[in-house]
């Protein structure tokens, strides 16, 4: 089983959404953690491949996304958790795609640091 690495407030945040949702999204990522890929995870656009996926879920009219990784050996990084405020566009907003970046270029850090010695 992979460890899970929280980037930021992520985990915060995932927590302060709806229970059902919480617990949908946990057990996505409790199958990444485990080497799958849970049917409701997708790869988000923009990030050349498989290896940033997002988990969507919508829950009493609102919608709810978690973003991770699973490009480094051993290691699932969640990168981002939050509501999706547009009703009309499914594209994610810029704001939150440039987050998930440095998050991203963050975990690469952090993965270089505390994983790469291991391999």
């Amino acid at each position: 089983m992979k460890p899970v690495e929280w980037m930021a407030r992520t985990k915060e945040d995932l927590l302060a959404f709806p229970r059902a949702v919480v617990h949908h999204i946990g057990r996505a990522l409790t199958v990444a953690q485990f080497g799958g890929k849970h049917p409701a995870a997708k790869p988000l656009k923009g990030f050349g491949g498989a290896s940033v996926l997002e988990i969507i879920e919508h829950f009493d009219g609102n919608t709810y996304r978690a973003v991770y990784t699973v490009q480094f050996a051993g290691v699932v990084y969640v990168l981002h958790a939050f509501q999706k405020k547009a009703k009309r566009k499914i594209a994610t907003p810029k704001p939150e795609i440039d987050l998930i970046k440095a998050r991203l270029k963050d975990a690469r850090q952090h993965y270089k640091t505390h994983y790469a010695s291991e391999r």
